[in-house]
């Protein structure tokens, strides 16, 4: 991969311990070889380790979230003195204001500062209570909502993978070919091409988007528009596509090539999307077939697609879904 994204790499953030650091409370670490062998190629990763930016050192008293009367705490598993809670938050403050350039951020699960969600949450005398996000994640999330997140141990789901990283690639579209030099022109032709890439993960979204754009954008300010539209756009790809969305892309991609077919090609496309919709081959089996005829007789409009191609095929994230 690496000829395909040398000096490429999109910044992504990441919990410290997941790049091999000994930064945990033990003094210890959470190495990530997913992280480090495979999305460092086109990732660069920026390491934070909220708990040891406030200085907590390591190793170090662990600390745990506590639902007190005055609200969620971060405090110390020994000393209930220790409450780090509010620098925390100030912490991911900062880097929201500081690290502008992050396309996403990969969190430590279970970490009371860096847990995404299910992370425990105690009652104040150390009982179990609910699970929560851990409070630095919290507030970098509510901070930044188009940013896209995920924890590392959810990567190993081969859709929730997917998802995530195509998030990512869709931000860093929006902020380097966008944003730089922004207009609605350049806010629709980005639309354009991530019109099917939205389709598969919320058709709802895409309806929405596209009256939005046509209807209410025109009124309002520039700044007003790129803001509803990143944040709406970021909030549907949440969403994964499913097989179902995926085939209905398929086959809206099978309608730019009906007049160039002949009625054999036309049913092995066909029998290719209908086994993928029924789960006897994986989505790259299909999109390959299509990519080579929409590549041949495909409008410039279909070939720009985003969906065709949303990141480097050398991570082979479509050949398990």
């Amino acid at each position: 991969m690496n000829d395909v994204v040398a000096d490429k790499r999109i910044p992504v953030g990441i919990s410290a311990c997941l790049l091999g650091q000994k930064v945990r409370f033990d003094g210890g670490h959470k190495r990530s070889r997913y992280c480090l062998d495979i999305l460092s190629e086109c990732f660069e990763f920026q390491s934070f380790c909220p708990e040891m930016a406030i200085g907590l050192g390591t190793p170090r008293q662990p600390i745990r979230l506590v639902d007190l009367p005055e609200g969620r705490r971060a405090v110390g598993t020994k000393n209930r003195d220790l409450d780090v809670t509010e620098a925390l938050q100030d912490y991911a403050e900062q880097v929201h204001k500081e690290a502008t350039n992050l396309c996403g951020y990969i969190l430590m699960k279970g970490s009371p500062s860096c847990g995404m969600e299910r992370v425990k949450v105690y009652h104040p005398n150390g009982n179990p209570n609910v699970a929560g996000a851990g409070l630095f994640a919290e507030r970098l999330m509510q901070l930044h909502p188009a940013l896209p997140v995920e924890e590392e141990g959810r990567l190993k789901d081969h859709v929730l993978r997917e998802n995530f990283i195509t998030r990512v690639f869709v931000y860093h579209d929006w902020l380097t070919q966008v944003v730089p030099h922004l207009t609605l022109h350049e806010i629709i032709q980005f639309h354009s091409r991530h019109k099917y890439q939205l389709m598969a993960h919320h058709y709802q979204g895409y309806k929405n988007i596209g009256r939005f754009l046509a209807q209410e954008a025109p009124r309002l300010s520039l700044e007003e528009t790129a803001d509803r539209y990143i944040h709406e756009l970021m909030g549907y790809l949440k969403k994964p596509a499913t097989r179902k969305t995926h085939t209905n892309v398929l086959m809206h991609l099978l309608g730019y090539l009906k007049k160039h077919l002949d009625g054999a090609t036309r049913h092995d496309l066909l029998s290719a999307i209908d086994d993928y919709r029924t789960n006897k081959v994986h989505l790259i089996v299909p999109l390959a077939l299509l990519k080579h005829y929409l590549k041949r007789y495909g409008s410039e409009y279909v070939q720009q697609q985003v969906y065709l191609d949303p990141y480097p095929h050398e991570l082979g994230l479509r050949n398990y879904i």
